[in-house]
């Protein structure tokens, strides 16, 4: 069997999802192609260097400066987005008639599907987060997506299928008995938590997102860190660069670690710093480490995961605005940790059984 996996391009995070899931094909025996747009190219030549790599073009998202802008900024850019998701479309037919692939994998590419292979749609978004303000037309939102979903023949949600599982009404709706569930999915195996006494680096910042939120970002977490005593690490989230910013003496700076490396130094270190993006929760959990979430100013779906996740004491949060060394160093005074659901059945590969 032949598959193309296509992850959407908006950070980093549908790309390092979509590395488990990679794997469970090619442990299956299949021929794995990977359709990537910009960093997603050099993430994916650390993790698969053998796979065969297709450019394909991205969204180029790039976030407005101040975060209430976002849900004016989205309609002011809806018809670029179309215009992707059209041109998406062809290049996935093109693709399927040329090369002759089996199955079609999209982390949230809208357009990524073929009426010529089977297609899946991967999201955990099944409701799409809207800022307060818009609430109240949050179903239309739900249906919009529907449809988008019609157009492939299975629709993945990685989480589990008992509420709330990890992303709470995100993931969950009334009417989902057409989804898969396909529980957690993350780059790492499942970690016990190591003991504190085991810990080189009080921090480890993980940056990510789209810019400019990604450098503003950077800039509060230099910052506080080089106010706080004690070692620490910070990743910059920019694989397959070679510039390195100036850094304070006690922060280590990395543009990107492999998966491995990047396990090593999260147990090493006592508290992660990151955006609630929810592969890096997912990836959190399966770590077994102890996070403050920092959302990206005006992304709802990372602000409701942030505050879901504060409220049952399952990670510290801090806005963006008031992210410095005291608030930082206040909110990591507890370690808190995502607790998983139990699940016995491997709810991946009986996802998969169902494209045979």
């Amino acid at each position: 069997m032949r598959v193309l996996v296509a992850p959407l391009d908006w950070g980093l995070g549908h790309a390092t999802r979509s590395i488990p899931v990679i794997r469970a094909f090619l442990n299956r025996g299949y021929a794995v192609d990977l359709a990537v747009s910009g960093r997603q190219a050099a993430l994916f030549r650390g993790e698969f260097p053998q796979l065969t790599q297709i450019e394909i073009p991205g969204y180029s998202i790039r976030y407005p400066e101040r975060g209430f802008e976002m849900p004016f900024w989205l309609l002011k850019n809806y018809g670029r987005i179309a215009n992707v998701i059209s041109e998406e479309h062809d290049i996935a037919e093109k693709l399927v008639a040329d090369r002759g692939y089996d199955v079609l994998f999209s982390d949230n590419r809208f357009g990524f599907y073929s009426k010529k292979a089977k297609s899946v749609y991967m999201t955990h978004q099944a409701r799409i987060a809207f800022p307060r303000p818009f609430s109240l037309v949050e179903n239309i939102g739900i249906a919009w997506h529907r449809s988008q979903m019609k157009h492939f023949d299975r629709v993945w949600i990685p989480d589990f299928p008992e509420y709330p599982g990890m992303a709470g009404k995100l993931s969950h709706l009334d009417r989902n008995s057409d989804f898969d569930y396909v529980g957690l999915l993350s780059r790492f195996e499942l970690t016990e938590p190591g003991s504190l006494d085991s810990k080189k680096y009080e921090f480890m910042a993980i940056l990510s997102g789209p810019e400019p939120m990604r450098t503003s970002f950077e800039k509060k977490v230099l910052v506080a860190l080089s106010k706080i005593s004690g070692e620490h690490i910070v990743l910059l989230g920019r694989p397959g660069s070679m510039d390195l910013p100036q850094a304070p003496q006690n922060v280590k700076l990395f543009n990107h670690l492999e998966s491995k490396d990047f396990a090593e130094v999260a147990k090493k270190s006592r508290v992660i710093i990151s955006r609630p993006g929810y592969s890096t929760v997912m990836d959190m959990a399966a770590l077994g480490v102890s996070s403050v979430f920092v959302p990206t100013p005006g992304q709802t779906e990372q602000e409701y995961l942030g505050k879901a996740l504060f409220r049952i004491n399952e990670a510290g949060l801090i806005l963006q605005k008031d992210l410095d060394s005291d608030s930082l160093s206040k909110m990591a005074k507890e370690i808190r940790r995502i607790h998983l659901p139990e699940s016995a059945e491997n709810l991946l590969s009986l996802a998969m059984d169902k494209l045979t």
